[in-house]
């Protein structure tokens, strides 16, 4: 049987042992934790609109109408009018054909993919994606292939020697962990000329980039019909849940075969009520995209010259690359002593040897907010011996 008292320890004493903490009162740039007032660098809720009075009364109303569960699949009796009317309402807002609302991202990339392919497919993969893309292309029967990160040279080698039948490119629109963007006008052409599907996740573009936050590929001016869009509701648009949009037989297709969205109970009608609510907000006030874009400027004005760099992100997301694993999160103790909440971002995470700390903006935040994380990184750079310099990213 395995020690795992002597596994956790490695892990401790390798800097990878993960903790939680408990959060008290809603989401927002202060936090409050054990008694304690943190101001949150950390938190995916990108608008500021987790604890919005208005998606707040909407799911009330909602519970009032719906009560708290659904009471079943999707496809027995949980699909209510409240997820009728966000599907219609979401696939408006990215301009698809057609929606379909998945309890969560991870099960909704998971159900996608393996829906879509199968034994003699193929499945491509950026190296960077999130996990559950991972997850999702390796149940399957299908050859699984990855290439270096926004590499498109050697995805056309991939694509070139391919000879399945359904070819399968999967990427994230914004990464998760670097705040970069995947080269979505050059992936979308080239697949089209090898005759591939292109699942784009953009779990963190949703709501931030495009007009009225309509997402990536709006950003980018981009429609395609061999695109899969998925995107998230539980990060920008601060409520819970995930989509996938697409042609009208591609979703009929998706809504047949994946367990994912088949073999669980549909989320709460409250949450679909919530979440067409904040749709209203996220295509009223610009302000929160334009102030993410007057933040993230601030930062890396404020961060220019110190020892820690910031990888180049126009997005929310804004990583400050280490290296080390001890000394990253040192340096998250540091700033936790000092009131500030970021997230140390280890391996598996990320490759080895780039350790980060992951500064998520929101558009609650402040410029003196910006300007305290910057003063007490510049204090714990002066406080803090020097471990290891960053290292290129290891693909291994």
């Amino acid at each position: 049987m395995r020690d795992f008292t002597q596994s956790l320890g490695l892990r401790a004493a390798q800097g990878l042992a993960r903790t939680r903490r408990v959060v008290a009162g809603p989401q927002g740039p202060e936090l409050k934790v054990d008694g304690k007032s943190f101001l949150s660098f950390c938190s995916n809720d990108y608008l500021g609109l987790a604890n919005h009075p208005d998606i707040v009364a909407a799911s009330v109303a909602a519970a009032y109408e719906f009560g708290v569960g659904a009471g079943a699949s999707a496809l027995l009796c949980g699909h209510s009018t409240a997820h009728e009317r966000l599907e219609l309402e979401l696939a408006n807002f990215v301009d698809m054909p057609r929606a379909l609302y998945f309890s969560n991202g991870y099960m909704a990339n998971i159900g996608v993919i393996t829906a879509l392919t199968g034994a003699g497919d193929t499945v491509l993969v950026d190296h960077l994606v999130h996990a559950s893309l991972i997850d999702g292309a390796r149940l399957t029967r299908a050859s699984f292939k990855a290439y270096p990160h926004n590499d498109l040279g050697r995805l056309q080698c991939l694509l070139a020697k391919c000879t399945s039948p359904c070819k399968l490119v999967v990427t994230d629109a914004v990464f998760s962990m670097d705040g970069d963007c995947a080269h979505l006008l050059e992936l979308i052409a080239l697949c089209r000329r090898y005759n591939a599907w292109v699942l784009v996740d953009d779990a963190h573009g949703f709501g931030v980039l495009g007009p009225h936050g309509s997402g990536s590929l709006a950003h980018f001016g981009l429609r395609a019909e061999n695109v899969i869009y998925v995107g998230t509701l539980g990060k920008a648009a601060g409520v819970a849940g995930a989509f996938v949009a697409a042609s009208k037989d591609l979703i009929e297709w998706i809504m047949q075969r994946a367990r994912t969205y088949m073999f669980t109970t549909a989320n709460p009608p409250m949450l679909a009520a919530a979440a067409s609510a904040s749709l209203v907000l996220i295509a009223r006030d610009e302000w929160r995209r334009a102030q993410l874009g007057d933040l993230g400027t601030a930062l890396k004005q404020g961060l220019a010259g110190l020892r820690w760099r910031l990888l180049p992100s126009f997005t929310a997301i804004q990583p400050l690359i280490v290296g080390d694993n001890i000394e990253t999160r040192k340096l998250a103790s540091h700033l936790s002593r000092q009131g500030l909440w970021v997230s140390a971002i280890c391996p598996p995470a990320v490759p080895r040897g780039t350790a980060r700390l992951r500064i998520s903006l929101s558009a609650l935040h402040t410029q003196a907010d910006v300007s305290l994380l910057v003063a007490a990184l510049h204090r714990a750079a002066a406080d803090m011996p020097s471990a290891t310099r960053y290292e290129a990213p290891c693909y291994d």
